[in-house]
This record gives structure tokens, C-alpha cells and sequence, in this order.
């Protein structure tokens, strides 16, 4: 098929497509556009196609698997685990998994439950001691808790003591001294502070030694069932031949119904009978505008005469496209995740495949903490695509079809400098105190 970039008045004019459609296509997340060296805006002719076909039920449909390449020797370790989604995607590939730090109880029993032969420390990360893997490690990974980033979250930021723990993620990559960095986080740190939280991170990292990039990627661009941003901050120690590669978005995307064929039944969250009698009125990938106004007003209460979009309300997903991005709570009302076809919410095992987990990954611990664990994680999947650019990077072998290089962060207009903050002064105090002699030998 035709790997063309083009405008959007010539995409209309070489598929007539209508234009309605296209940008309806590009609002729902459903196809990706950037801007070409002459500052256009433009389209991958090959990737609106197999968009556009797919849903029309003209196209083939991918088939759901969970992704996995040949192991090698590459190792890592990893903070703030989790179920062990960024974890269970970097092993499949092909990455060394050497330990993992998880402060929650039942997430850490999630990880020894599934893989008893992994290393896992479950406990509080400031009580961790990574000097012995100085120098051993190919790669530290982090997902350093985010809710004080999200645009669901409270906003605080770095007056959030969850916040701090970035802080944490330094010290490891100061005392193990790996060749990469790999940072994960929500959209929402792009903009904190008008970026000067990002900022901040990328400072701390070119203070220990590391150059930097960082990319949003979208998981449904990357064999996941769900419509799913991720910032993925990568570091190079300063010394090193190596580039940063990111995985490149597919040209195709995984709907929900291909994620959910054969799905094994499982436990999970019920509606009280008024509300299963109010969403069964809502269709296939509709919402609260479409009950009748009596319901409308009855389910939303004071909600509906806010303003806002308030599309998360009465949600039912559809079969046709990726889910909504998984929250914790799929029965609560600002973030309701109603099966297509069936009036309840998703069961567990159901929120798993979305997650592009395999079947056989089991969760521990209340049917809460288990929605709590998938709806926190990382998509297998794209932690794969994240995990070949990693061996990519180490081992110098590009898979330019499916990889893209990028340059340095320092270099883009992306890097918003910190201002002295409460998170800075307080935080990285122990950086500026690191001696001159000792901070060049971290170098290579």
C-alpha cells in the first residue's frame, strides 16, 4: 500500500474520503497527522486507508496477540513495577528482568505470582540499596507514580509527595550508572507548570550524566485495544555512540473487538438495578446525551448543568474502535467503561486484554485492587515496542520500518529550563552536593 504523506485537501482528492470523515478520524484518535519540513500538517495515505477500511468493515482485521521477540542478554531493572505491565513488555522483548521495586502489597504478590523467578523487593524504594548494580545494568526503568501529573488527578504536582518519588528514580540511576534511562508517565506532565516539572526531570538527568529525548505515544498506534497516551522519557550516558529510538506508530490499529474475542469470563464490578436500567439505554459507543433528558438529568444530578464535554459519564464502549484509556474504577460515574453489548461494566480479565496482558497473568488480591493494578499499568504491548527500541539502541541494529531516531532533547524546543522551585531546591539538593571528581566518573 502506498506509504505517501499527504495534505489533508489531497487525501481527500486521492481516496474522496470526505474531509468530515478524515478529521473526525484524526479527533477520535483513531489516525495521526505531524508536519512535514514545509510545516503542512499531513497524513499517512496508507495508514487512513487501513483506518478508514476497517471500520467500514471493508479491511482485514488484526488479530489480538501478545507480542514477544527472542531474549537476549540486556538487562534491567525496574522501580515503581506495579502488576508488571512496562515489566511483562520489556521481557517479552527480550530484556533480562533483574529486579523490581513495588511498594504495593498485592501488586508485588502479582509479580512473585507470575514470575517466581524474578527478583522483586516489595517494599518502600527509599529503604533500596542499588549500589551493588553499579555498572551491571543496561537499562533502569521507571513509571514513578503519576497521579499528581494526570488530568484526572488533583494537580499538584510536586507539592505532592508522590511527586518527589522522581527523586528516587535519580538515586538509582546515580548509583547503578546504567547506559539508559527509561522514564514513563501521563500527557499531563508535558504541560505541568507549563512544562517547567518536565524541565525539571530533564535538568536532574543532564546533572547525573545522561542526554535526553522524550516522545508521546499513543497505544492504539501500537498493538493495544485502547486509546492511551504515554510520555516516554529516555536517557544516554553522556560518552556513549548511541542513538534514541522510539517506536514508530503502525498503520493500522487494534479494536476492542478484536481484544475481547474469546476472552475468558471473569470476576468484576456490578451496577445497583437503576443504573444497569439507565445504561441499557445508552447505545454502542454512546453516552449520557443519549438517554432520554429525564435520565439525563436523573444519572448526572448537579453535573448537568456544568460545563464541559463530561463524555467519560454513561460511557458505553464499542466494539468498532479502541476502548477509552482504562481508569480503576470502571463503574464509577466520571469514568464509566459499560461493555459494548452487555449492560456492566468490564470484568477483570476483560480490563486485562484491553491492557494487552495474556490471559494466563493473574492478579492478586480484592476485585478493587485488581482494577486498581490493570488500570495503573503500562500496555504490554507498547512496553514491547518501547523494550526492541531499548535493544536497538544497545545493540545498534534499527528496524527502520517500525523505529524512528530522534534527537536530544537539549537540541528541540521541547525543554522548558526549571525555575528554582520548592521540588528543586528541596529534591536536588543532594545532586548539586555530588563532587565535581564524582560526577565525571560516572561518565564514560
Amino acid at each position: 500500500m502506498d506509504a505517501r504523506k499527504l495534505t489533508l485537501d489531497e487525501l481527500v482528492r486521492v481516496t474522496k474520503i470526505p474531509r468530515e470523515t478524515i478529521l473526525d478520524l484524526e479527533k477520535k484518535s483513531l489516525i495521526t497527522s505531524e508536519k512535514s519540513l514545509q510545516g503542512q500538517r499531513v497524513f499517512s495515505l496508507k495508514q487512513v486507508i487501513g483506518v478508514y477500511d476497517k471500520l467500514s468493515n471493508k479491511g482485514s482485521h488484526k488479530q489480538f496477540k501478545v507480542l514477544k521477540a527472542q531474549p537476549t542478554d540486556y538487562t534491567v531493572i525496574e522501580l515503581f513495577s506495579g502488576a508488571g505491565g512496562l515489566a511483562l513488555g520489556l521481557s517479552n522483548a527480550g530484556l533480562q528482568t533483574k529486579l523490581l521495586v513495588e511498594f504495593d502489597k498485592d501488586a508485588a504478590k502479582t509479580l512473585t505470582t507470575n514470575r517466581p523467578e524474578w527478583n522483586v523487593i516489595p517494599g518502600d524504594i527509599k529503604d533500596v540499596d542499588f549500589k551493588p548494580y553499579r555498572n551491571k545494568i543496561d537499562v533502569v526503568a521507571g513509571g514513578f507514580p503519576c497521579q499528581s501529573f494526570s488530568y484526572a488527578g488533583n494537580g499538584k504536582g510536586f507539592g505532592d509527595t508522590r511527586g518527589t518519588l522522581f527523586s528516587e528514580f535519580a538515586r538509582c540511576l546515580n548509583e547503578v550508572q546504567p547506559k539508559i534511562a527509561l522514564a514513563e508517565n501521563v500527557r499531563g506532565l508535558l504541560t505541568h507548570e507549563n512544562g517547567r516539572t518536565l524541565g525539571t526531570m530533564l535538568h536532574a538527568m543532564d546533572m547525573l550524566g545522561y542526554n535526553v529525548s522524550f516522545r508521546l505515544l499513543r497505544a492504539q498506534f501500537h498493538d493495544v485495544a485502547q486509546k492511551r497516551e504515554r510520555l516516554i522519557i529516555l536517557g544516554v550516558k553522556k560518552g556513549l555512540e548511541m542513538s534514541f529510538v522510539f517506536p514508530k506508530a503502525n498503520d493500522y490499529i487494534m479494536i476492542l473487538g478484536e481484544a475481547l474475542k474469546g476472552c475468558p469470563p471473569s470476576e468484576g464490578a456490578t451496577y445497583p438495578e437503576r443504573k444497569a436500567f439507565i445504561m441499557s439505554r445508552v447505545p454502542e459507543g454512546g453516552n449520557w446525551r443519549d438517554l432520554p433528558i429525564r435520565l439525563q438529568k436523573e444519572y448526572m444530578k448537579g453535573s448537568f448543568h456544568l460545563g464541559g464535554g463530561k463524555t467519560g459519564m454513561a460511557r458505553r464502549l464499542s466494539m468498532g474502535e479502541p476502548s477509552l484509556t482504562l481508569v480503576c474504577t470502571p463503574a464509577q460515574a466520571q469514568t464509566e467503561r459499560c461493555h459494548p453489548t452487555e449492560t456492566r461494566p468490564i470484568t477483570i480479565r476483560e480490563s486485562a486484554r484491553i491492557q494487552s496482558f495474556p490471559d494466563d497473568w493473574h492478579f492478586v488480591g480484592s476485585v478493587a485492587s485488581k482494577y486498581k493494578q490493570i488500570g495503573n499499568a503500562v500496555p504490554v504491548n507498547l512496553a514491547f515496542h518501547v523494550g526492541r527500541c531499548l535493544v536497538t539502541m544497545l545493540s545498534g541494529k534499527l528496524e527502520p520500518e517500525t523505529m524512528v531516531i530522534q534527537k536530544a532533547a537539549e537540541k528541540q524546543l521541547d525543554w522548558v529550563l526549571p525555575k528554582p522551585n520548592s521540588f528543586f531546591i528541596k529534591e536536588m539538593e543532594w545532586i548539586n552536593s555530588i563532587k565535581p571528581q564524582e560526577a565525571e566518573s560516572c561518565r564514560l
